[in-house]
């Protein structure tokens, strides 16, 4: 057992791409986990992948929209009926825009795709802290959230992408504020991870693949990471004690983009 030995933790966006990967980090590490993700066939191969945590009591996969109040009520709800506490808040939730520019959304199709990305990449992450608060405070909890190399560079997705994760950045900073001592808010900052990536509906997106052929030739570190790799990072910030002076920190794990953005590596002879 681990970092997270015995902590009752909530992972939104459970069941896929880098959330799944947080939900095998925290089981490894001890924790209990109810693993929240829209996708019912996802949530299905979640529990198939884990039946030996299903059986010992700490996972429980459930599907539910956590864009609504109602839905994020009940999972707390749930987490704290199956475990008696709630410590650690992580939302691996977001969808992207697939690199659409302004000038390309029809004005018809504007007001609802703005309404959908701040909707699912920040208003869901605000209504669950906002339902697990109470909790939380009695844990004297940790929330983890997902932000992006969008949150700070353009190039890493649309102006509505790269704005909502700009967004979430200032939620972990006001909220750092708002909710100290009695808890710590921090996020986890990916780059380029091989998850497939849920695209506007109101703009008719499908999911496509996050990777695009030759995208490791931009990495600085030349490849692309294991979706484990960002595992331990949200491991590290929901431990009570290995990130106890941390809170309103956003860490990129992002293989080096932010050191010089996406433009070609220099190479030197």
């Amino acid at each position: 057992m681990g970092v997270l030995k015995e902590q009752s933790c909530l992972v939104l966006g459970g069941a896929g791409g880098i959330g799944k990967a947080v939900v095998r980090r925290y089981l490894e590490e001890g924790a209990r986990v109810v693993a929240a993700d829209r996708s019912n066939d996802r949530v299905v191969a979640l529990n198939e992948e884990f039946p030996e945590f299903i059986a010992e009591g700490r996972l429980i996969g459930v599907c539910s929209d956590v864009s609504t109040w109602t839905a994020n009520q009940q999972l707390v709800g749930r987490v704290i009926d199956e475990f008696g506490a709630l410590d650690v808040l992580v939302s691996c939730v977001g969808i992207y825009d697939q690199a659409v520019t302004l000038a390309e959304i029809d004005p018809a199709q504007l007001e609802a795709a703005i309404d959908e990305s701040f909707r699912v990449n920040v208003g869901a992450a605000l209504l669950a802290i906002k339902a697990a608060l109470p909790h939380l405070r009695t844990s004297r909890g940790r929330i983890v959230l997902t932000a992006s190399f969008a949150s700070f560079q353009p190039g890493g997705g649309g102006v509505l992408y790269t704005a909502a994760k700009h967004a979430v950045v200032g939620v972990v900073q006001q909220l750092a504020y708002e909710l100290a001592p009695d808890i710590r808010i921090n996020a986890v900052a990916p780059g380029v991870a091989a998850t497939v990536m849920v695209g506007l509906t109101s703009l008719g997106q499908t999911p496509k693949d996050a990777v695009l052929p030759g995208t490791e030739a931009v990495l600085p570190l030349g490849s692309i990471p294991e979706l484990s790799d960002y595992g331990a990072v949200y491991a590290l910030l929901g431990s009570a004690e290995g990130s106890a002076a941390m809170t309103g920190t956003v860490i990129p794990v992002d293989s080096g983009l932010l050191v010089r953005g996406i433009a070609p590596a220099r190479r030197t002879p």
